[in-house]
């Protein structure tokens, strides 16, 4: 049974924008961090954005900072992306997952979705 479901992504045109949704079906407490990686073939997958669930804080790689927005619907269980901008290089595998703590590492995530595929033309 999913326990994280991404949807949303697709092919855009560079500059164009995308909303991922990520519905959660597992409990997500206060003290947990919902993040955003995203994974290119042959590259390693690397950290998007994350939020803390309880306070809403977000954070953002460098790489995106400024055309993406990470929020949450508490009441929905939902994490979103909303990318704007997009560009060639934004182009990957986008998975949601939980973690207990802030970080940029997938290895402090513990339960992922299955991704959802984000293709950028030129």
């Amino acid at each position: 049974q999913a326990q994280l479901v991404e949807s949303g992504g697709g092919l855009v045109q560079a500059g164009g924008s995308l909303r991922l949704s990520c519905a959660a079906s597992i409990r997500i407490f206060s003290s947990h961090v919902m993040g955003w990686f995203r994974q290119a073939p042959g590259k390693e997958r690397e950290f998007v954005a994350a939020i803390r669930w309880g306070s809403g804080a977000t954070y953002y790689a460098d790489s995106v900072k400024g055309r993406v927005t990470i929020s949450r619907d508490r009441t929905e269980n939902t994490v979103y992306l909303q990318m704007e901008s997009l560009k060639p290089e934004d182009a990957a595998l986008y998975s949601c997952a939980r973690g207990n703590s802030y970080s940029t590492s997938p290895t402090s995530y513990s339960y992922w979705g299955q991704g959802t595929q984000v293709t950028v033309s030129t």
